[in-house]
């Protein structure tokens, strides 16, 4: 039996991996509309790019013809991304350097049906 699954990937997004990550354990392994009903709620940084890419992927099953209710997200993957170093002047004429971190965002949802095990 083949398993039908959706994905989705959202690239270079301005949060870092440590931020996202928290929010990607939360959603594992549940149903993907519920999913997207608490992360309206949810007071995390990176629950706006994990929102987005989850609906990005239950859209891309909907035009796969797959059921949208029994879908579920499978995996889910926050990888790092290229960092923007930037300069800032500091005290006593010395430069600091600033990190800017960002991530990429991969979702893969799959159809359950009721009658598996």
């Amino acid at each position: 039996m083949t398993k039908k699954f959706a994905i989705a990937k959202n690239k270079y997004t301005g949060i870092s991996v440590q931020k996202t990550r928290l929010v990607a354990d939360m959603v594992r392994m549940q149903n993907a509309l519920d999913v997207l009903d608490a992360l309206k709620f949810v007071n995390r940084s990176g629950s706006k790019s994990v929102y987005k890419t989850i609906s990005s992927a239950v859209a891309n099953a909907k035009v796969a013809g797959l059921s949208v209710n029994s879908l579920v997200v499978s995996k889910i993957m926050v990888d790092e991304a290229p960092t923007l170093k930037r300069a800032r002047i500091a005290s006593r004429h010395g430069v600091r350097e600033i990190l800017k971190r960002s991530s990429h965002i991969t979702v893969v949802l799959e159809e359950i049906n009721g009658t598996q095990n």
